[in-house]
């Protein structure tokens, strides 16, 4: 009998998915034992703050996804996991529980930022999550790990959603409408450039989103 597979579990809000997501991605998949990575955009968020509509954000993961290779794929799972009966709330662990029955021969493993481990109080009972899903830690700039914590060696950049969000709504739609018509890099585009992944910064000017 073969070995199962093991996948590294991505999940995010993705809005938008950044390059950093990107580096993140392509660390895990080069450096620990997984077959997969899967990108999980969340469908709703569990404070229920605003979030783009899922379809873009997971849209936008694909585009992302095309430069990390066939082993990274985008995943609905948390769209699934909500249209479910007796559905409450999207929490982590109500994930893991969900892919363990649709995908039995799988192991996952949760992949997550140093950032995160500060915060594991308000997650969901995290001890049954870390028992289901080991996470894969990944140190973080700004985010000094807690004591007795161990990440992967690198520290990604903390490229932060909401900045780029910020910098997108101050682009004037002429500069937005140029750049998606297949022109170049405004200098008004360039700092938000240097942070998205180029198909990613062309879809959102093509649709005009975060304005």
């Amino acid at each position: 009998m073969s070995p199962p597979r093991t996948v590294g579990l991505l999940g995010g809000s993705f809005n938008p998915p950044h390059v950093a997501h990107q580096l993140l991605a392509l660390y895990v998949l080069e450096t620990q034992q997984i077959d997969e990575l899967w990108l999980a955009p969340t469908f709703q968020h569990a404070l229920g703050k605003p979030l783009l509509a899922y379809d873009h954000r997971v849209a936008m993961c694909e585009l992302a996804c095309t430069a990390l290779g066939p082993r990274a794929r985008v995943s609905r799972c948390e769209h699934e996991l909500a249209h479910q009966p007796g559905f409450v709330a999207s929490r982590t662990l109500d994930l893991i529980e969900y892919l363990a029955q649709t995908h039995p021969g799988v192991r996952f493993r949760l992949v997550i930022g140093a950032d995160i481990l500060g915060e594991t109080a308000k997650w969901h009972r995290w001890d049954d999550v870390v028992a289901k899903a080991p996470p894969i830690v990944v140190g973080r700039a700004g985010y000094p790990l807690p004591a007795g914590a161990t990440a992967a060696g690198l520290a990604l950049p903390a490229v932060s959603s909401t900045e780029i969000r910020t910098l997108l709504g101050q682009l004037a739609a002429n500069e937005r409408a140029q750049f998606a018509a297949g022109g170049t890099l405004d200098p008004a585009l360039e700092a938000v450039g240097a942070l998205l992944p180029a198909q990613v910064l062309r879809y959102i000017a093509t649709h005009g989103l975060y304005r």
